[in-house]
């Protein structure tokens, strides 16, 4: 047998580098993360439905290692983003918003636009869970190759809006969706949030339901574009008639808005396919009058200082609940508040000045 060197190298072994291996393995899994957000970004500015689904996972995901990842998707989609029309939808549970979309929705795909559907699928106070629904009931729209569909629980997140939905905005503009719907679950304070990051706001509302002054009331009108009263068919048509009027004349009572635009009111009937192309015409006649007037570019730089700030205070809430020192002080100042040993006020302000040390 011959005799082996004590130089020899075993089979299967490698002379050592001088990289301690740890270091190695966070060089590769760094590089491997770079190419997949490289890779999913180039495939979403091809408009590969795939790779944004991918992509708003991320974005949605609470995980630091995806929120990290997510962040760099942004940052790269940024350049080419704000290229959209944005749609707010609204109306009361009932009112036909998923039948309305469909309709409305198909009718700007077959016409040659990239349609984006951000559908807010209510969260379950209980479980938490959502049956994110809209995909099954949009049947026709699903399949269009010119539409994207996109149900996203609302968690907890202010009236039932998804917290995330305008960074998928974002993704979705880069994707090359350039007519965005933005559907709201319609139970009140959700309003006002996508009424923030929408250029046209539309008011789906029901014939003879009894929310007229009670829409009236909330505000909502006074936030509208434009005023949809949907299901006008049938024996329903004439009561929807009439209701056209009782809108039309609410909507004198406010002031002028700064854009200069006078909201409309229209009849529409998801179901019957009729009036459509009529509330289509309506939209790009207000972005043509508000674009002239620089009130478009102008509304789009205001939400953009209202999301600073509200990110701003969104973080630092989050900082200050995950403070060790304070999610050890809070359940005592909780208790305290039941034992009638301090008062609300008292108790904030011990926490805050603990949290500023």
């Amino acid at each position: 047998m011959a005799n082996k060197s004590a130089l020899s190298e075993a089979e299967g072994t490698r002379p050592a580098s001088g990289i301690n291996p740890g270091v190695a393995k966070k060089v590769r899994d760094s590089r491997r993360r770079e190419i997949v957000v490289e890779e999913l970004v180039k495939e979403m500015l091809a408009g590969n439905k795939r790779a944004l689904s991918q992509g708003i996972t991320l974005v949605e995901s609470n995980q630091p290692l995806h929120q990290e990842k997510a962040a760099q998707i942004i940052e790269r989609c940024l350049p080419h983003a704000n290229r959209s029309l944005r749609i707010g939808i609204t109306g009361v549970p009932g009112v036909g918003k998923s039948t309305f979309i469909e309709a409305f929705g198909s009718y700007l795909a077959d016409n040659g636009k990239k349609v984006g559907v951000l559908a807010v699928d209510p969260s379950s106070s209980v479980s938490g869970g959502s049956i994110l629904g809209d995909k099954t009931r949009m049947e026709t729209l699903v399949n269009h190759k010119n539409a994207f569909i996109r149900p996203s629980p609302s968690g907890d997140s202010l009236g039932g809006v998804a917290k995330k939905t305008r960074e998928t905005i974002i993704l979705c503009e880069a994707a090359g969706f350039d007519t965005l719907l933005i559907e709201t679950v319609g139970v009140g304070q959700s309003e006002t949030t996508v009424h923030s990051m929408t250029d046209f706001f539309l008011l789906l509302k029901l014939a003879g339901a009894g929310d007229e002054l009670q829409g009236i009331k909330r505000g909502i009108m006074e936030m509208a574009d434009a005023i949809v009263i949907n299901k006008a068919d049938g024996d329903n048509l004439k009561p929807a008639e009439k209701a056209r009027s009782e809108f039309r004349r609410a909507l004198h009572l406010y002031p002028a808005k700064e854009s200069g635009w006078s909201p409309k009111v229209l009849l529409c009937s998801a179901y019957e396919n009729t009036g459509i192309k009529e509330v289509w015409e309506l939209i790009s006649k207000y972005e043509d009058q508000v674009k002239d007037s620089g009130h478009f570019a102008k509304k789009r730089q205001e939400q953009n200082k209202f999301w600073l700030l509200q990110t701003i205070n969104e973080n630092l809430k989050n900082r200050f609940y995950q403070h060790p020192e304070i999610k050890k002080m809070l359940p005592k100042q909780l208790e305290a508040l039941d034992r009638n040993e301090t008062t609300p006020f008292e108790a904030a302000a011990l926490l805050l000045g603990k949290y500023r040390e």
